[in-house]
């Protein structure tokens, strides 16, 4: 039990002592060149704070949702060594349906068009 104590408190510690100096050790020095934006060495063209498309965020979320997608999907090579691996592959091909059936609907919606 001490051992067990005793880690927490060096692990608490030492979390503690790094976060601290991470909070104090840089030196933050703001000038107009660090405040200004970059643009590959042009002058700014415009300001650096225009909001995003809303396209760009629904592209986004897609390309997240596709991505969670083939994590879920990742351990069906392995399904077959269950007691009953009909029910893992009717619950892959449940979450395939459903998403190709949205990303129909969004293509048919028109969501999809970058360029209006």
């Amino acid at each position: 039990m001490n051992l067990l104590l005793l880690m927490m408190v060096i692990s608490a510690s030492l979390s503690l002592i790094l976060t601290i100096v991470a909070f104090w050790l840089p030196q933050t020095n703001p000038d107009m060149e660090k405040l200004s934006p970059y643009e590959c060495g042009f002058d700014p063209l415009g300001s650096a704070r225009l909001p995003f498309s809303m396209r760009f965020f629904l592209i986004a979320i897609l390309f997240l949702l596709f991505d969670l997608e083939i994590a879920l999907l990742l351990p069906l090579p392995w399904a077959n060594q269950l007691h009953a691996p009909t029910t893992t592959f009717i619950w892959a091909t449940l979450i395939l349906t459903l998403l190709t059936l949205g990303l129909i609907y969004e293509w048919i919606q028109g969501g999809l068009e970058w360029a209006e």
